[in-house]
């Protein structure tokens, strides 16, 4: 298997490399005029690496790798228009036996939409509060990040990010109806209109464990009375078991189902990207948050590594 690389960053031209901090417990800042936050990323195996504390815990176990990520968005944006997932810049060379996976993955993330066997830029997204495994909320002040403590739901303060329900039109129209014309003929129209009822916000209090935040954020409804602003701190860890980094590249499904992925992949970059909703213009998605990438190690870097640090030398006459 290829020597692997871990790029972050706010966009995809300006991707950094991190991976010495894979597996350091040890964040990448993020500075965009859209996101500012923090990330973590842990590889189980990457780089030889077997003693990374965070797949020890016991509440990670099975986990193969992990995301995390610490932030909050410098602009409004409501839970539907933030989404989660994977972008490719080429077709994908999808095994025989994809679809078994493509169904595992629906079954984990119902909200999944995605055109893997696109002929151009292949993609698979879902919005994001409804398909990260572990998500916190809080008003105000960033805690310590990354946690000393494995990240899990935390939505207590999530009522604070309900929108307010605009006011019933109705009372606009009664006030003017109500000062044209004579009293006798106000009071007959005003007898036959209804005033329209204020749809009650969603009840975000007995969302207490994460299968109940994700079916929560599963409908689209409940996603538009969310907007995360400024205030709004994100905490998420984006882990799972089924994809393998090391020995090799496989991916592993219930059941006894794997695939030798190193037989499929073409080098191309594996993106995790955080990005807006398309807003039209015939793109599957709008602008790019924060990414973080997976790729190839490109020969001249690994030389370069292996050749350690240049240094300078003197002439001596």
């Amino acid at each position: 298997m290829p020597s692997l690389q871990v790029l972050a960053g706010p966009s995809l031209d300006k991707l950094e490399p991190i991976s010495a901090l894979v597996n350091a417990n040890k964040p990448f800042e993020i500075h965009s005029d859209a996101f500012e936050g923090s990330i973590v990323v842990n590889i189980k195996g990457f780089a030889g690496d077997e003693d990374c504390e965070y797949f020890k815990r016991p509440e990670r176990q099975g986990i193969t790798w992990s995301i995390q990520v610490q932030g909050r968005f410098l602009k409004p944006y409501s839970a539907n228009d933030v989404l989660f997932g994977n972008t490719f810049d080429r077709p994908l060379n999808l095994p025989w036996g994809s679809g078994a996976a493509l169904k595992f993955m629906n079954y984990i993330d119902p909200t999944l939409e995605h055109d893997l066997t696109s002929s151009t830029k292949p993609w698979a997204l879902s919005p994001l509060a409804a398909t990260m495994p572990h998500f916190a909320h809080s008003r105000g002040e960033e805690a310590v990040f990354p946690p000393t403590r494995s990240i899990s739901d935390d939505t207590t303060d999530l009522h604070q990010a309900l929108t307010t329900p605009s006011p019933s039109s109705s009372s606009s129209s009664l006030d003017s109806t109500a000062s044209t014309g004579s009293a006798s003929s106000s009071k007959s129209r005003l007898s036959k209109l209804k005033p329209r009822s204020k749809k009650p916000r969603p009840d975000v209090s007995n969302l207490k464990t994460a299968s109940q935040r994700r079916a929560f954020f599963s409908t689209e409804e409940n996603r538009k009375a969310i907007t995360f602003t400024p205030e709004d701190v994100i905490t998420t860890d984006f882990c799972y078991g089924f994809l393998e980094f090391h020995p090799s590249l496989a991916l592993r499904l219930p059941g006894g189902l794997s695939f030798d992925l190193m037989r499929y992949w073409d080098g191309q970059p594996v993106r995790f990207v955080c990005c807006e909703r398309a807003n039209g213009g015939g793109e599957p998605f709008g602008r790019i948050l924060w990414c973080v990438c997976i790729e190839p190690e490109k020969e001249e870097e690994i030389q370069a590594a292996k050749a350690g640090p240049e240094e300078d030398s003197e002439d001596i006459d």
